[in-house]
């Protein structure tokens, strides 16, 4: 999940609870495989967390796990929207079925202190030096996607369709998936009839799967505000334009679009997360830069809520009496992240796969604020592509009941101290997808 527009944390529920964790999931062969296949997804795992990528650099990455589909029998194309992967298998009629994991690592400095911690370094878009880190957890994600690739080729007397597996690059951008779908992914390889994804989450318990219907994740938008003035002497205010005194007020009255315009049942966020302006104590400046991100659900919502800056921003500096060339600029970053929104129906059919084979471990979760570029694979055609992301929880069991006694504060994702339960993780979402494919694509015989 992107890290300077998105929530630190993709927070699953706290009301997933132990007992959850620690009720029993039913075994069968599905489980068992996935079992004798757990040792190799571990090594691939810590080789993708000590080899990390930035967002549209994921060339080994994608050149690995794409030799690894190949050999299991996919076509395998590489080079999608700049570094992604798309790998189908053709069996017989009926429906398609994508499957998606992210592949970009952060320009964070890994202090997790694992035997296999990144040492990697790389430029990011920023141009700034730093540590490259898997700190959301998309190393998981792959090998999750490694294993229910291994899982489906084995099973092929098991469906009927198209399976089309999917590495996308740059999610922590916001632009890997809209890349993908630029570069023909709907056009060039079957488009799906569903797309499933999950995403680890630092706020539930390792093993524990969290689901929501309808809207999950929010509409991410970035927002830049230019406000302009007159500067000059500190010791006389009264021949300048002072633009941190306006853009203050800016910064005070777009709380009012959340708490006085919007529905308070209608979830909106509003955060000013930066706000640069000046050099001296005795020099008013000429300009102030405020930097906004803001969250919404439905599209009216984010219509109003980015209407509402425009006017308030504008009205802010008239009040101030400035005038018409130097009334604010605001620019809305584009693309922007539209809000995931989880089909009910195939929500509801593979929560009901799901439930009966994890248990108690299957948990419906409220909607978060966060974002996700997932949403973009449903946006593409909304009429004929149903998607599910969902969530699995990776603290680990001691690190989650010292948390819940108020003896531990747990690292969000994003952290440099995130360090999840990896074979928790890997081993339920290798089942859940694979399980959910399976039910998905059932045989037709022949």
């Amino acid at each position: 999940m992107r890290g300077i527009l998105r929530a630190g944390s993709a927070a699953v529920s706290l009301a997933l609870g132990a007992a959850a964790f620690t009720a029993p999931a039913h075994a069968d062969e599905l489980r068992d495989a996935v079992g004798d296949d757990m040792p190799g997804l571990m090594e691939l795992y810590k080789d993708l967390h000590a080899n990390p990528e930035l967002s549209f650099q994921e060339f080994e990455t994608a050149k690995k796990l794409a030799a690894r589909a190949r050999a299991l029998g996919f076509e395998v194309t590489e080079g999608v929207g700049q570094t992604g992967v798309v790998a189908v298998m053709r069996n017989g009629e009926g429906p398609t079925v994508m499957l998606r994991a992210d592949m970009d690592g952060l320009p964070v400095n890994e202090q997790t202190d694992l035997p296999y911690a990144s040492k990697a370094r790389g430029v990011p878009a920023s141009g700034v030096e730093s540590g490259i880190m898997h700190a959301c957890g998309h190393d998981t994600h792959m090998a999750a996607w490694v294993g229910a690739a291994q899982l489906l080729a084995e099973r092929k007397d098991e469906w009927s369709g198209t399976l089309v597996m999917i590495l996308q690059p740059a999610e922590e951008l916001g632009l890997g998936a809209v890349a993908m779908l630029e570069d023909g992914l709907y056009e060039r390889f079957p488009k799906p009839d569903y797309v499933l994804a999950f995403h680890d989450a630092a706020a539930a318990p390792a093993g524990v799967i969290g689901y929501t219907s309808g809207f999950a994740l929010a509409n991410v938008d970035s927002v830049d505000i230019l406000v302009k003035g007159v500067g000059g002497h500190g010791a006389y205010p009264h021949t300048t334009k002072d633009p941190i005194v306006i853009a203050s007020s800016i910064v005070m009255r777009l709380q009012t679009l959340v708490s006085r315009e919007k529905n308070p049942l209608e979830p909106a966020v509003v955060t000013v997360g930066s706000f640069q302006a000046g050099a001296k104590h005795n020099i008013i400046s000429d300009e102030a830069k405020l930097q906004l991100t803001v969250r919404s659900y439905t599209d009216e919502s984010r219509a109003a809520l980015l209407e509402g800056i425009a006017r308030i921003s504008k009205a802010e500096a008239m009040a101030a009496g400035l005038p018409d060339e130097l009334l604010p600029e605001v620019t809305v970053t584009e693309p922007y992240t539209p809000a995931t929104y989880n089909t009910p129906e195939l929500t509801a059919d593979v929560a009901e796969v799901l439930k009966g084979r994890f248990g108690e471990r299957v948990i419906e979760t409220d909607p978060v604020m966060g974002g996700e570029d997932f949403s973009q694979f449903r946006r593409a055609d909304p009429d004929n592509v149903q998607t599910l992301i969902f969530w699995v929880g990776g603290v680990p069991m001691d690190q989650w009941e010292k948390a819940q006694a108020g003896e531990l504060e747990l690292p969000s994702l994003h952290s440099p101290f995130w360090a999840p339960d990896a074979e928790a993780v890997i081993s339920t979402a290798t089942e859940a997808l694979t399980a959910a494919t399976l039910d998905l694509m059932p045989f037709k015989g022949g």
